[in-house]
């Protein structure tokens, strides 16, 4: 429970090879508005080599409340459980080396976690191209839209505070921890979403607050995109294999049927006719969902390369992501082990 008293708040912050962010992460929460007394940040590092480790080892010099750990498995979860481990305070959050943060991101979370009662806060991230080109600005476009990533409040926004499965990093007290246990150190992506449904089955609540913003600089070249939601598909089924709890959100099984459903009529089509029709009319519905979608945001944001290049982006994140989880499902069969994708 938290006191009248400003309790102590410790941000981990794990990261590798975030050379080019993480000194903009450091300085967006080194400048909190909240008490430098009763904070504290441990930067905790999987074995970087561009450099990361000597900028951290920095702000550790000029601010006394900035520690530097190593996470030799160089895996998230096992960093963020060993953040935790080793944290003071009585409210953790964890924080992206790749996201900064306002100056009042520890105050409102703060404030939030009070004011609802709830046991888990996070706000809406505003997805930034890491390159400031019209292919980085449609990515992050796709990744911001209800098309593109479904009901994912804590990426599309929302009007009001609200009840979710999940947000984008935690704020929350520590004696949760206690209770339900650390992150699933098995799992090399999909931890967070794993660990905010083990919250909700304990019974525990999360909530958005639309209010609080973090700026996130996503991958804004294509290849990287397209292989960072392959990857991101493979983790959003292979978890089956190490969670007691059904470890995903439906959403993130979509692009699975999806791409299941054209697999399969297709397939189907050369034998029966019927599935011919099936497969076609699929193929219409999506690509005119996806031109009308794509056409609206020409429109919003006055630029007609959205109208060619969106649905581009969108048939991209779906099918890599489809694709992925196939891969994903293929996994689960084979004998358990954690990869590092």
């Amino acid at each position: 429970m938290l006191t009248n008293e400003v309790p102590i708040v410790s941000i981990i912050i794990p990261c590798r090879n975030e050379r080019k962010y993480i000194s903009r992460c450091l300085d967006s929460i080194v400048s909190q508005n909240y008490p430098k007394d009763k904070l504290e940040i441990l930067v905790v590092d999987g074995v970087s080599e561009d450099g990361t480790r000597e900028i951290i080892e920095e702000y550790s010099e000029r601010f006394p409340f900035v520690r530097l750990l190593s996470n030799p498995q160089k895996i998230t979860p096992v960093a963020i459980n060993m953040g935790i481990k080793e944290a003071k305070g009585e409210i953790i959050v964890r924080v992206s080396g790749h996201a900064t943060y306002q100056q009042d991101h520890i105050s409102k979370c703060l404030k939030y976690l009070e004011e609802y009662k709830a046991d888990n806060v996070g706000g809406k991230i505003i997805t930034v191209s890491r390159d400031n080109t019209f292919v980085g600005k449609a990515i992050t476009s796709g990744l911001s839209c209800c098309f593109g990533v479904g009901d994912s409040y804590f990426r599309t926004g929302s009007k009001q505070p609200r009840w979710v499965d999940t947000v984008f990093g935690e704020c929350c007290r520590r004696d949760v921890f206690d209770k339900i246990g650390f992150f699933n150190e098995k799992l090399v992506r999909g931890q967070d979403m794993e660990f905010s449904l083990r919250l909700k089955k304990a019974g525990y609540r999360t909530l958005l607050v639309p209010e609080i913003l973090v700026y996130y600089h996503a991958r804004s070249d294509f290849r990287s995109f397209l292989r960072h939601n392959f990857i991101n598909g493979i983790w959003a089924v292979y978890p089956f294999k190490f969670s007691n709890v059904i470890p995903v959100s439906l959403r993130h099984l979509v692009p699975l049927v999806f791409v299941l459903s054209l697999a399969v009529t297709g397939t189907l089509s050369f034998l029966v006719s019927f599935f011919k029709w099936v497969f076609l009319g699929i193929i219409f519905s999506y690509c005119l969902a996806n031109i009308c979608i794509s056409a609206k945001m020409a429109l919003e944001k006055k630029d007609f390369r959205y109208l060619f290049f969106m649905p581009i982006v969108f048939a991209t994140l779906h099918i890599s992501y489809g694709l992925g989880s196939g891969l994903g499902a293929i996994k689960l069969l084979l004998p358990a082990k954690r990869d590092v994708l």
